[in-house]
């Protein structure tokens, strides 16, 4: 019970904290960090201990023995012959392609469920460790903000929530905190309220999550129509039957456990709307360069470690739903290399720093959906490694623009500002590390992540030349007898492999029906690793323009330092030194050992048959790995050429892109074009219906209110008070019905 008391320990901490600041934040004063920097640490420790025992129990890398383990705290909600076929259908009931129930009415179940398996312990320790050096840096950061307990609490609430979306054992769970993890996004994008471009920000990635948010709201009611479940792990129907989870063993063992065809495409584009929002994946990227408003240490941990890989985890998880429909995989793969390449050109000339890093975030993200839509373990876990190292020096980065800006008096335009290394040392430096690891430079964290997911690129687009009768980099994964979950129980479920000779479902090879089949073809993979080799050398060269814009060349200090323009104080450079360590070192360690790849292959989701098959032997590709370096030197000489030591207030480089540099500094005018589309037909029906809603509505309502009151009047006239008139009334009256009576006879 040990694990699964941890697993509830790592959110629950966190949860504790932001309430102790929601209550007692304003008494705390100036230490109304505490309950969330110490609530944030013993959850980083939890955490790294669930990860250890996570390693532990898969045993050796030649002897794996992977665990899965599902703990259920309560049953939510029961709902008996939820979905049942009508008596005189012949039908099989959704999710019971697996067992003999087939026609069998099935209940809806929703328990508040955990899962803890390789991924999620590695996630966890991602989110609470950047969580936690995050925390720490604001302390400095925000220490004279009138909102300081605000702050914290919202840091706090939303570590607990994306921890409870990466290590919820159910989909309806994962949309509930997809969505707190998006109120948290908005508050803290937000935060600075008063100030009209960040609520704007906060109410356009409001707005635009919507969309994504929408598509994962439809796609958990199709998964329900289809697997008649949203549960990840096998449960124990009331008989004792098994009840196959989506991603539980019984349907990870079996080859024809997932849908194809159009409803299993249907799934997977929804899946991927609520990715592309979330992970800023064109067409729903326009949101995060603008979440920049919010402070600085609320974009370094939103918006470049954590929140924005919501998306790449959702696919990573749905792995084997995603294998079973090819043309939804090249999908992903299309959409994030070129959200990759988009997002660099638009970052090449960007001048202020931190949507340089917000660009950057989107391009990087991209790289991930690239080798996620390879559908080969190589890629799954090459994402996973990027997505790691992404996390450490990206929050570097951003948190060397927050020094830069703390110091600079809030200026972040780097055409103001330059020769700063003079006055920040340890943040020239340590952002030097976070560029070089950013750009791919060897030995540095990037280098390595990058190298596989080109790889995964390249082995789709040239499969002849990589192949191995042997997989040594992910073994596969021994068959051990499954268990299914019950309530407030920890259970060791196992992994089934490939045997020899299986093969793909008929399923799988199921028509996509749209024709998204026909873009797998090598030609397509070449091309999308030609835009990724490309994308690398842009990479290299808007991280190097950015640090010589900002750290070489004459000292300049705009005018709102005021004189007093200094190296941050040491609460918020130590924790830049702590996070320089990983960005440097993490890369080489997890890929020399092969640690983490040997690790996530034990992930459930990575465990099915169609993904397995798909392991390679581990080789280091020494021509990609050149060819990569020999982009990034490539992008850093260029940019050396056009702003080492130059006076960096004006254009350099970019006076020669002629027509092409208005349309990347507009961001493509992918903004405009949105706002011609679809925001001003939006206001022209709101503003014709406002019009209607005063003209007809509002005067109708009126007229209907004001009748009984002219009926009123009329009939109150009548009241006058005097018997005469009463009694004039009546005779007047009496001879009416004489004179009426007579006519008639």
């Amino acid at each position: 019970m040990i694990p699964s008391f941890l697993l509830v320990l790592v959110p629950l901490l966190p949860l504790l904290a932001a309430l102790a600041t929601v209550i007692g934040g304003r008494r705390l004063g100036p230490r109304a960090h505490l309950p969330a920097v110490v609530g944030i640490a013993a959850a980083a420790v939890v955490a790294l201990t669930l990860l250890v025992i996570t390693a532990r129990s898969r045993g050796s890398a030649e002897t794996p023995r992977p665990v899965d383990m599902v703990t259920t705290l309560w049953q939510w909600a029961t709902i008996e012959n939820a979905y049942a076929p009508a008596d005189d259908s012949h039908a099989a009931v959704p999710g019971t392609a697996i067992g003999e129930d087939e026609y069998s009415a099935r209940p809806f179940s929703i328990s508040i469920a955990m899962r803890l398996d390789p991924l999620t312990a590695t996630l966890l320790v991602i989110i609470t460790s950047v969580g936690l050096l995050v925390a720490i840096y604001s302390i400095g950061y925000m220490h004279d903000d009138p909102g300081y307990p605000r702050f914290f609490a919202l840091v706090a609430m939303f570590v607990f929530s994306m921890s409870m979306l990466v290590a919820a054992s159910n989909f309806l769970l994962v949309y509930v905190f997809w969505e707190a993890v998006g109120a948290c996004s908005y508050l803290l994008i937000g935060f600075w309220f008063k100030k009209p471009e960040a609520a704007k920000a906060a109410k356009k990635a409001f707005l635009v999550n919507r969309i994504g948010d929408f598509g994962l709201a439809v796609g958990v009611f199709l998964l329900w129509l289809t697997y008649g479940t949203l549960d990840f792990h096998d449960t124990l129907s009331p008989d004792g039957t098994i009840l196959p989870g989506i991603l539980g063993q019984t349907r990870l063992a079996d080859v024809s456990g997932y849908v194809g065809g159009i409803v299993g495409t249907a799934i997977c584009l929804l899946l991927l709307l609520a990715a592309c929002g979330k992970s800023a994946q064109l067409p729903l990227h326009v949101w995060l360069p603008d979440a920049m408003e919010g402070p600085t240490p609320a974009s370094a941990l939103i918006h470049a470690a954590t929140m924005v890989t919501a998306g790449v985890y959702l696919v990573a998880r749905c792995a084997p739903i995603f294998m079973a429909c090819p043309g939804a995989l090249v999908t992903v793969s299309i959409i994030g290399t070129t959200t990759a390449l988009v997002a660099a050109l638009i970052g090449t000339v960007q001048n202020d720093l931190k949507r340089v890093l917000a660009y950057s975030t989107i391009s990087q993200l991209g790289y991930m959906f690239a080798c996620l839509g390879t559908g080969t373990l190589l890629g799954f876990t090459a994402a996973i490694f990027h997505l790691l190292t992404h996390a450490f020096f990206k929050a570097l980065l951003f948190l060397g623009a927050g020094s830069v800006m703390h110091s600079m008096g809030g200026v972040i335009d780097m055409r103001r500002f330059g020769g700063l290394r003079k006055l920040m040392p340890i943040t020239a430096t340590t952002f030097l590390i976070g560029s070089l690891a950013l750009a791919g430079i060897a030995p540095f964290a990037g280098f390595f992540s990058k190298d596989e997911i080109l790889a995964s690129l390249h082995s789709k687009g040239w499969p002849d030349v990589h192949h191995s009768a042997e997989n040594k980099h992910h073994p596969t994964i021994p068959v051990v007898p499954s268990n299914p979950s019950q309530s407030g129980t920890v259970h060791d479920v196992g992994y089934r492999g490939v045997s020899e000779g299986n093969n793909h479902s008929d399923s799988h090879q199921l028509p996509d029906s749209v024709g998204l089949d026909a873009l797998n073809q090598p030609a397509v993979w070449k091309t999308l690793f030609w835009m990724a080799l490309v994308t690398a050398g842009l990479t290299a060269f808007y991280t190097f323009r950015a640090v010589f814009m900002t750290f070489t060349g004459p000292l300049r200090v705009p005018d709102e330092a005021s004189g007093h323009a200094h190296e941050s104080p040491s609460v918020m450079t130590t924790p830049l030194l702590i996070l320089a360590i990983p960005a440097t070192l993490i890369g080489f360690l997890l890929f020399a050992t092969e640690g983490l790849a040997h690790f996530l292959a034990a992930t459930p989701s990575f465990t099915a048959p169609s993904i397995v098959q798909t392991a390679t032997a581990s080789v280091f590709h020494w021509d990609l790995a050149i060819q990569g370096t020999l982009a990034a030197a490539l992008g850093i000489v260029i940019a050396a050429v056009g702003h080492l030591g130059r006076r960096s207030d004006g254009p350099q480089l970019e006076r020669w892109l002629g027509p092409v540099r208005p349309f990347l500094e507009h961001r493509m005018f992918i903004d405009q074009l949105y706002a011609a589309v679809i925001v001003r037909p939006t206001e022209a029906i709101a503003f014709l219906a406002a019009i209607f809603d005063k003209s007809i509505i509002d005067r109708s309502v009126r007229f209907f209110a004001h009748l009984p009151v002219a009926l009123g009047g009329v009939v109150r006239r009548l009241q006058s008070g005097l018997l005469q008139r009463y009694a004039l009334a009546g005779v007047i009256g009496v001879l009416a019905i004489i004179v009426l009576l007579a006519w008639r006879l």
